[in-house]
């Protein structure tokens, strides 16, 4: 990864975008597109289109979606205490007792995530998962009217986790899911912009993904294109939590091994070749996953926008998701980015994605 790319990953992680929140990391995405696009155009949703060569053929999206989950506050207390709803799923076995940031109108307010201690938990309790209505924020407020001072209700907030490099080329940060895909996506773009390329390219960082795929279906309609690549993660089945079972749905897929790319019935038979035939040819390490069924990823909602899009997923691999503390490899953002590039730039105005054609 290029030092400069490093940079601006290691920038993008800090940056808040619970679902809703997203203006903060839409204008830092737009701002590192905005030097190898031609031309950087937003929606009334929130999501960021960065376009290159705008006038070719075809016109393929290529969508990473910028929002992560989080919370909202719900009503503060007399005492100064707030309480909160899942925005996204949340790990409610993990977060107990992490730091938040709870993103205000005049900046972010820190707090923790409180709960009763386990001292004072009965036998039974000490058993069950809490339920979101028995945790709550802890801002160090004093009275409600303190606390109603600096939050609002329906105020956001996210884990105050941050980007972290571990050995042999591994990071942890928060939002990974899917910060890692939005970056691979706009350094997709960064490398398409050296290139001569037939077709048009519209990156999109996509709003709303994880409470239902909003921006991706308002994007897709809005762009029109007609091959779409979504970028986002899945389940590294590396790791002692992934048995038989997990391996048996997910397939064996490893940190490091490079981007996933799944095959299924979400996935257009063309695109899935020609994701494989660039990697072989550039040399680009992959992985497939089978997806019988929807992916759940910004892949379902462009693949039925309008009249219907050729579409394809890849996916990083990633460890511990939906949780505080997500791991990935580097290499794998990178070899991402490589193959979106590889693909996009193999496209000519007479590539053909109906199925049934040759």
């Amino acid at each position: 990864m290029e030092a400069a790319s490093r940079r601006f990953l290691e920038r993008w992680m800090e940056i808040p975008s619970p679902s809703g929140s997203e203006e903060a990391a839409a204008r830092a995405w737009a701002g590192y597109a905005k030097p190898f696009a031609d031309r950087i155009e937003k929606d009334t949703h929130g999501n960021v289109m960065a376009v290159l060569n705008p006038r070719g053929s075809p016109r393929v999206m290529l969508a990473g979606h910028i929002d992560e989950i989080g919370f909202m506050v719900t009503h503060i207390n007399d005492d100064g205490f707030l309480s909160f709803a899942q925005v996204g799923g949340l790990d409610l076995q993990v977060i107990q007792g992490m730091r938040v940031k709870v993103l205000t109108a005049t900046g972010p307010v820190p707090g923790l995530l409180g709960k009763k201690a386990i001292h004072l938990m009965t036998a039974d309790d000490r058993k069950k998962v809490p339920a979101t209505e028995d945790l709550w924020i802890d801002i160090g407020a004093k009275t409600g009217k303190e606390a109603r001072g600096l939050v609002a209700i329906g105020d956001t907030a996210i884990v105050d986790y941050g980007f972290t490099p571990l050995r042999n080329g591994l990071a942890v940060a928060r939002a990974f899911d899917d910060k890692a895909g939005s970056f691979a996506v706009v350094e997709a773009l960064r490398l398409l912009a050296k290139k001569k390329i037939s077709a048009a390219v519209y990156a999109v960082a996509t709003v709303q993904e994880e409470i239902g795929l909003r921006g991706a279906r308002t994007s897709a309609f809005g762009v029109d294109p007609q091959v779409g690549l979504a970028v986002d993660v899945t389940h590294a089945t590396d790791n002692p939590g992934a048995g038989g079972r997990e391996r048996a749905i997910q397939g064996v897929l490893k940190l490091g091994a490079g981007p996933v790319v799944a095959r299924g019935p979400n996935i257009n038979p063309k695109v899935f070749a020609r994701l494989a035939a660039a990697a072989k040819a550039e040399k680009i390490p992959y992985q497939v996953e089978a997806a019988a069924g929807g992916t759940g990823t910004d892949a379902n909602a462009i693949q039925v926008a309008r009249g219907g899009v050729a579409t394809g997923l890849l996916s990083i691999p990633l460890r511990y998701m939906h949780t505080p503390c997500e791991m990935l490899a580097l290499s794998d953002i990178t070899d991402t980015a490589r193959l979106l590039a590889a693909f996009v730039a193999r496209l000519d105005r007479r590539s053909n994605f109906i199925p049934s054609e040759p």
